[in-house]
This record gives C-alpha cells, sequence and structure tokens, in this order.
C-alpha cells in the first residue's frame, strides 16, 4: 500500500479559554505568593439569567425568550416565578416572570469561548468591560443589553430585544485574583 501524503498546510486552532487558564494559571499563582495549586482562584459554574417583566401581559413572550436563552446556552432552561406579590410591578406569587441556566464543565467553557471571542466584539461603540462587577468573593457580574449579540440567534425572527445577566463564579477567589484570571482569558477590561 502507499500513503499519499498531501501538502495541504494543518489549520491553526486558537487556544480556547480553559487552554488559556491552565496555561497561565501557574504565574497568576506565583504572583500572588499562592503555592498549592489547589488553593488557587477557579472558575466554579457561569449563571445566565433574562427577566422578563413583559411575560406577564403576554405570555408567548417568555416561551420565545426561553428558546433564545437555550440555544445560547446550549442546555435547557428554567423558567421563574416569583416569589412575592408586588403590587407596583403587578405580580402575584407563581407567576412567571423569567429564565435562568447555571453552566458547568464543558458547556461553561464553551459559553466563555463565544462570549468573549463572538459576542463581545459585537457591542456597539464598546470600550470594555467595568472592572467594578466584582462582588467581595470575587464572582464577575455582567449584563448585555441584547441577546442578539450571539450567533445563534436569528435576526430576522427577533421581534424584541431581551437583556442577559452574566455571572461568573469563583472558588477561592478575590475581586482582585478574579480579575487577573478573567483577564489571562482575554476578556476585555478597560482601565480603571
Amino acid at each position: 500500500m502507499s500513503s499519499i501524503k498531501s501538502n495541504q498546510a494543518k489549520p491553526v486552532l486558537q487556544p480556547t479559554s480553559k487552554d488559556l487558564y491552565q496555561e497561565r494559571l501557574p504565574e497568576i499563582l506565583t504572583k500572588h505568593g499562592i503555592k498549592n495549586k489547589l488553593a488557587g482562584p477557579k472558575i466554579e459554574k457561569v449563571s445566565l439569567n433574562m427577566g422578563v417583566g413583559r411575560a406577564m401581559q403576554n405570555g408567548e413572550i417568555l416561551n420565545i425568550v426561553a428558546e433564545h436563552l437555550t440555544q445560547i446556552a446550549g442546555q435547557k432552561v428554567q423558567v421563574t416565578k416569583a416569589r412575592k406579590a408586588i403590587a407596583n410591578f403587578r405580580t402575584r406569587i407563581g407567576v412567571k416572570i423569567g429564565c435562568h441556566v447555571t453552566l458547568r464543565g464543558p458547556r461553561m467553557w464553551a459559553f466563555l469561548d463565544k462570549l468573549v471571542n463572538l459576542a463581545i466584539p459585537r457591542i456597539k461603540d464598546f470600550r470594555g468591560l467595568s472592572p467594578k462587577g466584582f462582588d467581595g468573593q470575587g464572582n464577575f457580574n455582567m449584563g448585555l443589553r441584547e441577546q442578539a449579540l450571539f450567533p445563534e440567534i436569528q435576526l430576522d425572527k427577533l421581534d424584541h430585544n431581551q437583556g442577559l445577566q452574566i455571572t461568573v463564579q469563583f472558588r477561592n477567589s478575590s475581586p482582585a485574583l478574579s480579575l487577573e484570571v478573567l483577564k489571562s482569558i482575554n476578556m476585555p477590561f478597560r482601565a480603571k
């Protein structure tokens, strides 16, 4: 049998967020004086949340938003219901008002890749993410004004834009450590 050799160049693959995280974590740990790798910061999960107040008047909107969030996350979403009755918002207990999903493992890393490389560069007049989005434990919160930034959403079928809340939750972290970890996976932050 003769083997056929092709002269075609192999495609160069971009490193994923997980690869960048694993590659740059040791230098972050040594910079902060952490000797044990297990005591270092770790991205534990990513939570996506869409609150849909308009769903109280039209229940079909919630179904569309839940379908969009399912496409973005690659995982089925959970519909949330109101826990309290608030007269000013015209809510009653048990009324469906939003949806959320929690991503872990490979789906979490795939979503972070998509967020950093596809969605954030599509933001109009983008000047960087705010470094003030960290809480005391080092978790990062950010909001997007529209779900149309993700490539899974077909713009011709989009009736209305809906905001999206994204929370990146860390373990063993502080705001400074979390900021360095997110910068290491190429998340664009603006200068303070």
